[in-house]
């Protein structure tokens, strides 16, 4: 004997949103509204949970600083002094920093010059 399928959609005796006049209209929303509020509440727990487990892992590590310290180290370098110059134009230079710049790339393209050729001897 074969096994019957599923029905799938609406149970039987259901009826849908279209055919419903507005106090079931009304029922069937507040239905919906609590179910989504209910389930907003229990992701919102959730979420709030999973957050507090990782409230430790985001968090910058100490170091250790002298007792008497109190000041702040400011995420600023001080301004690179220029490590490159351009051959074609002296008043060019570079830091050494970042992505070679596009001056640098353009004299080097069809010669043999290379990065070492362009720094800028001391003395």
């Amino acid at each position: 004997m074969a096994k019957k399928s599923k029905r799938r959609g609406r149970p039987p005796g259901a009826k849908s949103p279209d055919k419903m006049d507005v106090g079931q209209l009304r029922q069937y929303i507040e239905r919906l509204q609590s179910t989504l509020s209910q389930r907003v509440s229990e992701q919102r727990a959730y979420l709030e949970e999973k957050l507090s487990e990782l409230t430790g892992f985001g968090a910058p590590k100490k170091r250790g600083r002298p007792a008497g310290s109190t000041s702040k180290k400011t995420g600023s370098r001080k301004k690179a002094a220029p490590k490159y110059r351009s051959k074609k134009d002296p008043k060019t230079v570079w830091s050494g920093r970042g992505v070679t710049p596009v001056w640098m790339r353009d004299e080097m393209k069809g010669t043999k010059l290379k990065k070492d050729d362009f720094l800028i001897s001391k003395g």
